[in-house]
Parts: C-alpha cells; structure tokens; sequence
C-alpha cells in the first residue's frame, strides 16, 4: 500500500537529483565568460585570467579522494548536503568578491565552489542510476547527463549578458569604471540567484533525505585515502586513464575558456567581446548534441575506434584553426565540441574495464584527474601571452593527438571487467 507514495517520492528525489546536473553543468560552464570577464575587470594577462580555471578545477585534485572517503563513511545524501552548504558559502564569498572587487576572494569562491561540485559528482552519479527501476538506471543516468549538458549550453549564453556587456579587453582598451561595474552586478547578480537555487535543493534535499537515501546504493566498504592511492597506484591502466582524463578535460577547457578572447581577436571574427562570449554556448551545445548522436555511435561501433576517430578529427580541427585562421578557424573551433561528446564517458568506461584497481580507487583517480582543466587552461594562457592566442591552441592539438595514442593502445589491451560509465563531466 506505501508502494504508491514510495514510488512517487523516488520520482521526485530523482528529479531533485537531476538538477543537481543541471546545476553543477551550468555553474562549470560560467567559467569561460568568467575568465574574459576578469580580464577586462581587473587588467589582467592571460595567464592570470586562466588563474580563475585553475581555482576551480584544481579542487578536483584536492577533494576527488577525500569526497570518496566521506561518501563511503557518511552515504550520499548527507555528503550532498555537505557538497550544498559548501556551494551556498562558496557564493556568498563570490558575493563578497564582486562588491569589493577582490580577484584572490573571487579565486577563493571558485575553489571552494568546485570542492562542493567534486562531492556532488562522486555522490549524485550513482544516486542517478539507482533511483528507480534498475531496468531503467541507462535511461535515467543518460537523461541526468543530458540535463547537464544543457546546464553547460546555457550557462556561457547567461553568462556572457550578465558578465561581459560593454566589456572589451583588446589591447590599447580602456575599461571605464562604468563598464567595470556593470560587470561585477553581473556577477554579483548570477551567483545571487544561483545561491537561491542552491538554498532550493538543500531544503528539497534535507526534507526528502529518507526516501532518497533508501533508494540509494549501499556504498563500498570505506578505505583510507592512502589505500584508495596506492590501489589505484597499482595499476598501469588506472594511471593511463588517469592521464588521459587530465588531457581531454584540460585541452576542453582550455579552447572552453580562451573560446571569448579568440572569436573577439581581429584575427578571427573580431565581434563584440559579448557576442564572442554568447557564442561560446555553441561549442558547448555541439557537446550536448554529440552525445546525442554517440550514444547511438557507441551502440553499434567498437568505443576505442570511435575514440580514436574522434580525437583525431578533433586534433585535426585545432591545427586547421592554428595554421589558417580567419572567419572560417571561428566557426571550426565552435566544432571541436561536437567531437569532445564522448571522449569523457568513454575514457572512463575503457579505463575501468582495464583498470586491475577497484572500481572505487580507480574512479577517484579519474576524477581526480580532472585537475588537468586547472594545469592546461594556464599553460595555454601563458602560450597565448607569449605567442598569441591562436598559436596557444596547439597544446589542446598535443593533448588530443595524444588522446588518440590512448584510444589506440586500449584497442590492443583486453578487459579485465565489464564496466559501465556511472560518471559525467
């Protein structure tokens, strides 16, 4: 008789969880009109703009372990009010940075923001599939990662309205105090209403927390942060999938947030620095289309070909920009999105199936490789200082040719287990 009632709860809780993807989709992805933002309002090189990247997806280094080790103690859902409650004073310290315009408490929110998100992708991911039917635990986590895609479409659109109107950054400009306060509103404006939103699903999350954590998945025995290390340490495919991940999500990141500044250089497209933001939507759509499109690739051709495929295009594509140039390099960088589609889930995927580390050490190994998106983004802006925007881009065209030696090699090596990708970036 309580079975109704159960069932409609878990609907909700699942429901709850996907926008828990939609947001931390949307919040990842405000990164890139930020980066353009904070150059303009605070004079800085590239270098130091990609320091706002750096912030962010360092906390993956950090946190990845830990967040692995609170779960298994604490269980999803108080570990998601944690991850909560850190997002909501990660904002309230980007509140903070935005009136008295500190760039160091800007880079302070982000890092603490992203250490929130971190707990939130090790948590909600398995939450996802388990909430409902296991029949229906593909669907569901497909249609949580498809919320998150749309998270990062949206959010460069949003942010480059709110962040970068009237901004421009070309050498010789002057950033009048007018404009530079308008763009900190607009940033004192986004993460106003993103704290509410965040302030929303901790309510919705504490008053559900008993129905949802019935339905989640019992977690694996709790090991040590050491332990997990040495597991994950131990295996020669864990640490290949590790570099692997480090390399697609820094060189997606790095095109990501140097998208702005390239469409808004004389040498490109030359736009509005705006407009070039709002375009920067498009390279994260092409993401959200792609993978669309290779969930149906994936279930008729072999992963490790399809990877090998995509990031050879995708290097190809980088040097296209690179050695050309012009309106068309504007429209072919856009592109790259639609080949990074898959490169994430499969990675993880080819690397669990090879990995002789537990499933659990070899998924924080993973994530923690996400820190690659704090380390590649910089090392392109000190590219982009020293040789200039468009020639930066050949360290994303390295990271994917290397990403197809990847794809290549675990072509050749054999599954030790059957894995299944219960992850999303």
């Amino acid at each position: 008789m309580a079975s109704q009632p159960q069932s409609g709860s878990v609907k909700a809780a699942f429901i709850a969880v996907t926008t828990l993807f939609f947001a931390w989709g949307f919040i990842t992805s405000l990164i890139d009109p930020l980066v353009a933002a904070v150059k303009g309002i605070f004079t800085l090189s590239n270098t130091e703009a990609q320091l706002s990247a750096f912030a962010f997806f360092i906390a993956y280094g950090v946190v990845s372990f830990p967040a692995a080790v609170l779960i298994a103690r604490w269980k999803a859902v108080p570990s998601i009010l944690v991850a909560l409650g850190m997002m909501i004073v990660a904002c309230l310290i980007m509140l903070g940075a935005a009136n008295i315009a500190d760039y160091s408490i800007v880079l302070l929110g982000l890092f603490v923001l992203a250490s929130g998100i971190t707990v939130l992708q090790v948590a909600a991911n398995p939450l996802a599939a388990a909430l409902g039917d296991p029949k229906g635990s593909h669907f569901r986590l497909t249609l949580a990662q498809t919320f998150n895609s749309f998270g990062t479409f949206i959010g460069p659109y949003l942010g480059a309205v709110l962040f970068l109107g009237g901004l421009e950054v070309a050498e010789g400009t002057v950033v009048t105090e007018e404009v530079r306060q308008n763009a900190l509103l607009g940033i004192d404006k986004a993460y106003f209403w993103i704290c509410g939103l965040l302030l929303l699903l901790l309510a919705f999350f504490f008053l559900s927390r008993r129905t949802v954590a019935a339905a989640a998945p019992e977690p694996a025995p709790a090991k040590g942060v050491g332990a997990m290390i040495a597991d994950a340490f131990s295996s020669k495919w864990c640490l290949l999938g590790g570099a692997a991940i480090f390399l697609y999500v820094g060189a997606e990141v790095a095109i990501g947030t140097q998208m702005a500044l390239f469409l808004n250089s004389d040498g490109i497209w030359g736009v509005p620095l705006e407009e070039a933001g709002k375009a920067v939507s498009f390279y994260w759509g092409g993401a959200m289309v792609g993978r669309a499109v290779g969930s149906l690739l994936l279930a008729r051709f072999d992963a490790a070909k399809l990877l090998m495929l995509f990031t050879a295009i995708a290097c190809a594509m980088v040097l296209y920009v690179v050695s050309v140039g012009g309106v068309s390099a504007g429209y072919v960088a856009l592109s790259i999105g639609l080949f990074n589609s898959i490169m994430f889930p499969v990675i993880f995927t080819l690397t669990l199936e090879r990995s002789t580390a537990s499933e659990q050490a070899t998924s924080g190994l993973l994530c923690t490789a996400i820190v690659g998106g704090a380390f590649i983004p910089l090392l392109t802006g000190m590219l982009s200082d020293a040789l200039g925007l468009v020639t930066a881009l050949v360290l994303p065209a390295a990271c994917y040719a290397l990403l197809c030696v990847f794809a290549y090699a675990a072509r050749k090596a054999n599954p030790v287990r059957v894995a299944e990708a219960t992850t999303a970036h």
